[in-house]
């Protein structure tokens, strides 16, 4: 494979062994990490719904669509040109298009350089002012706050790191309404209760990947059962969070009923992971890819919640 606007020196490799176009394509489409982006725009445009308490202008759902994509994208751009170096001696993120030198760093950079700004352009000109400059600060968190400075110091990365993928719920509120309420902090925090559980699990089932890098999420340096432990811990104060929606927005009873059963639902595979943490190390046992799936579940359903509420209340 070979770097996008390689030396000529590069062009006289065979054929079989220069990146294709396809690949090159995918390859860029892969540094904005497209299934981060979806769960992302799933907490943004049921937002929207419940702010404009029935189905929202198009036009401006899509150009906050548009607008938040571009946005994340940035963000995972900047990071995959931040952590190249240890994506390439990761198992889950060696086949990245930086440690694969199919695209290089100079050319990813400006890639997420260019979407930062179309991003902010489009936020700005077709949403509002406000959610513009939500979007830029969500940005900076990320790359500065998480990327740079936690991740690699503290066990902690994820727990305040992961407040840069709360901020969708604030632009899909603002992007409608153009101003902050309790509304959306309150299902900003259920977002950020959620993250340390969802990316634990994830953690602890490539601990050794994040060891050999000497990244120090909390399953590298703590035993499984403190990890399923904290788990636990987050889970109850996410569901109660979830709860606290109902009389703070006055939404149907149907919102409630729904957050109960999914937080019990994930209330039950969380306490079933820690139990299966005592007294052993054993990921096979151990199974948290099991809560990681049941944690994106419970996330996409309580927001389709959200957005249905408002639709069966009218």
């Amino acid at each position: 494979m070979t770097y996008v606007g390689q030396s000529a020196s590069a062009a006289q490799q065979p054929a079989a062994e220069r990146a294709t176009v396809k690949d090159v394509v995918a390859a860029y489409v892969g540094l904005t990490k497209p299934r981060v982006i979806e769960l992302l725009l799933l907490t943004t445009v049921p937002v929207m719904f419940y702010a404009a308490r029935g189905v929202p202008d198009l036009g401006l759902v899509v150009a906050t669509v548009v607008g938040g994509t571009f946005s994340a994208g940035s963000a995972s751009v900047f990071n995959c040109v931040y952590d190249r170096d240890i994506d390439e001696q990761m198992r889950r993120t060696r086949r990245r298009a930086l440690p694969r030198h199919i695209v290089s760093p100079r050319a990813a950079l400006v890639f997420g350089f260019v979407l930062g700004i179309l991003s902010t352009v489009v936020l700005y000109v077709w949403v509002n002012p406000l959610s513009a400059l939500l979007s830029v600060t969500a940005i900076a968190f990320y790359v500065f706050g998480y990327t740079m400075i936690l991740k690699r110091r503290t066990t902690q990365n994820i727990v305040w790191g992961g407040i840069a993928g709360c901020f969708p719920t604030l632009i899909g509120w603002t992007a409608v309404t153009g101003s902050l309420s309790w509304i959306p902090v309150v299902l900003f925090m259920v977002v950020f209760f959620w993250t340390p559980p969802h990316t634990w699990a994830l953690a602890l089932r490539y601990r050794e990947d994040y060891a050999n890098v000497d990244v120090p999420m909390l399953p590298v340096v703590k035993p499984a059962a403190e990890v399923g432990r904290q788990i636990v811990i987050y889970s109850w104060v996410m569901v109660a969070t979830s709860l606290l929606l109902w009389p703070v927005a006055d939404t149907s009873l149907f919102y409630p009923v729904a957050a109960a059963v999914l937080g019990g639902v994930f209330l039950v595979q969380a306490h079933r992971m820690w139990g299966r943490t005592k007294g052993t190390e054993n990921l096979a046992v151990i199974q948290p890819m099991q809560l990681f799936h049941t944690s994106n579940l419970y996330l996409s359903l309580l927001f389709v919640a959200v957005a249905i509420d408002p639709l069966l209340a009218r």
